[in-house]
């Protein structure tokens, strides 16, 4: 009896121990990021070392602090071993960034919250909250609206990642007016200028790693940091892929309407594209037709011609 414990004990542990024995790649050098590697087993999971002279839009991390340390311990941790979704973070950036960050720069708007709209929508551009916010900036209604979007059930520009990052901007932009510095401005695109702004009265500190915050916004720009570091990293903390591994932006042109629309399926064939190409290119369509009663002029992406293989 004692033997047979001791066989179904043996092979419990050879059992537990599988389920740690993954697939991985080698870390390549930086000589061989974009090359095809071959694929080894040889995973192992590593306490990692803080990184020096973390920031935020280059406002300094205070890491030396305890507390701020083991914060950002477990972000890098969180989000270095949440393999699947950091490669998911790696393809699409290659997609969505080349968007964002030309408008950031042109608002002036430090290039690190290209990082924020990761945490906040994983750059799904059809991204919604159970609260309603939506799009890659995750925008509520009311914020869509008091900030010129059009936001209704026709037509939704939350979703429109060109505009919707004009929005963010023009927040961003009036959070550092009121709170000091990028850091808080980033904590209140979480909490809001009148909340950030309470809890720095109430607990008379002027930073954001001095407040003592719940813990979405509490986590917030570590998360933030935690992923910049890792996404401009990705042999550092074991991530492998080749250039051909990531989407690919889509060249796009626009072409302009100012009627209503009876029929989004039709109209996309004008193009030698199909509805759901259309849509893709354009998710703030939010329905198979275009109201426009108003006689607004709507810019609707079209892809150019030879990216997509799209039958008669």
């Amino acid at each position: 009896m004692q033997t047979f414990k001791n066989i179904l004990a043996a092979i419990g542990l050879i059992c537990i121990s599988g389920l740690f024995i993954f697939s991985m790649q080698k870390a390549p050098s930086d000589e061989t990021i974009g090359k095809e590697e071959p694929i080894v087993n040889d995973y192992n999971v590593y306490a990692l070392e803080m990184p020096e002279g973390l920031n935020f839009a280059g406002e300094i991390m205070p890491v030396e602090n305890p507390d701020i340390y083991e914060r950002m311990d477990r972000e890098l941790l969180v989000n270095t071993y949440w393999q699947s979704n950091g490669l998911l973070l790696f393809k699409r950036a290659q997609k969505y960034f080349p968007i964002i960050e030309p408008i950031l720069k042109k608002n002036g708007i430090p290039d690190d919250f290209k990082y924020l709209a990761v945490i906040e929508s994983g750059l799904v551009p059809t991204a919604i909250s159970p609260a309603r916010a939506s799009g890659v900036w995750q925008i509520m209604p009311a914020t869509g609206r008091e900030n010129g979007l059009e936001v209704n059930s026709n037509v939704d520009e939350r979703y429109n990642v060109e505009m919707a990052t004009e929005v963010a901007c023009k927040y961003l932009k009036k959070a550092k007016d009121q709170l000091g510095s990028w850091t808080l401005a980033a904590a209140a695109y979480n909490a809001g200028n009148a909340g950030i702004s309470r809890r720095l009265e109430e607990q008379g500190v002027s930073n954001y790693y001095d407040l003592l915050l719940g813990e979405e916004t509490g986590r917030y720009v570590f998360r933030i940091v935690a992923l910049k570091e890792i996404l401009n990293n990705p042999s550092k903390y074991g991530f492998n892929f080749s250039k051909s591994d990531l989407y690919k932006y889509i060249p796009t042109y626009k072409v302009e309407v100012d009627t209503a629309v009876t029929d989004f399926s039709k109209f996309a064939k004008r193009f030698g594209i199909n509805y759901k190409i259309l849509k893709i290119h354009n998710p703030w369509l939010r329905e198979g037709h275009l109201n426009n009663k108003s006689r607004k002029l709507y810019s609707i992406e079209i892809p150019k011609e030879g990216y997509y293989n799209v039958q008669p």
